[in-house]
């Protein structure tokens, strides 16, 4: 404590300033890691830190060497790992982009959301159009959304389908929603390597399956060929629903019942 009020009472304005930066720059390197995949692959690397930490404290001398021939081995293959996110980095601060707004709906917001939702994907069944609509969750899609033209609009059943109107340029691709926002539309999505899925599964099955393998997303999926609405999710494939069907299973994995104020995307208490 002695030393810590020592630190404070010697400190000078162009401390608080060199800190503040610090402080900044940590906050990007967070809001850009966050929005990404590479999200779990910085919480492994801040875990195998602590660990290396821990037994150097408690002199495990050889997992220590262990931990920290391991993590030279990350740190250099760090540059790599996360290429796209920075060069994300590197393009937002060419933009001046350094905050962005996180979008978080309540219950209601969240029921109001689904609704408009369900009503779209039944109106898109009924006249067979296809349609690929992604939810971000806590995982982030912007590697998915750079890919696609970006709209950033609010989300209505009318909006929706007519983004998926036939003979458009955004027809083909995946519509990604964050919040109660449409942020991309025309988006590409990885497809999937399962050799078991029923051959009749087309394109957008398999990259609605390919993208839930990936990331905690819910993807619902339109059959142009059919009119048949599936909900995807952790790699797995829910067919036939109607809209009371998927709007019973989007409520409990986007709204939570335990909290008023919950975030859109806590559902993993609901899993």
């Amino acid at each position: 404590m002695l030393q810590i009020r020592g630190i404070i009472a010697t400190m000078t304005l162009l401390d608080l300033i060199d800190i503040f930066i610090v402080a900044v720059f940590l906050y990007k390197v967070y809001v850009t890691i966050k929005d990404t995949r590479a999200n779990n692959l910085l919480k492994g690397l801040v875990v195998l830190l602590m660990l290396t930490l821990v037994s150097k404290w408690l002199s495990l001398n050889v997992i220590n060497w262990l931990l920290q021939k391991t993590m030279t081995v990350v740190l250099v293959a760090l540059p790599i790992v996360f290429q796209p996110e920075l060069r994300r980095a590197l393009e937002q601060l060419g933009k001046g982009n350094i905050f962005r707004k996180n979008v978080f709906l309540n219950e209601q917001e969240a029921e109001t959301f689904i609704a408009e939702l369900v009503k779209a994907a039944v109106t898109l069944s009924k006249n067979k159009i296809g349609a690929l609509i992604v939810l971000e969750r806590e995982i982030g899609l912007n590697d998915y959304m750079e890919q696609g033209i970006k709209i950033d609009g609010q989300v209505s059943s009318e909006f929706i389908i007519n983004i998926f109107i036939p003979n458009t340029p955004l027809h083909d691709g995946a519509a990604i929603i964050r919040g109660n926002r449409v942020m991309a539309a025309g988006c590409l999505l990885p497809l999937t390597d399962d050799g078991t899925l029923n051959k009749e599964l087309g394109t957008r099955h398999r990259a609605a399956i390919g993208v839930t393998e990936q990331t905690d997303a819910l993807v619902v999926v339109v059959s142009e060929e059919t009119g048949v609405i599936s909900l995807a999710r952790s790699g797995q494939l829910l067919r036939y629903l109607d809209g009371e069907g998927l709007r019973k299973n989007l409520t409990p994995l986007l709204v939570s019942k335990q909290s008023g104020l919950s975030d859109f995307f806590r559902w993993r208490s609901a899993s």
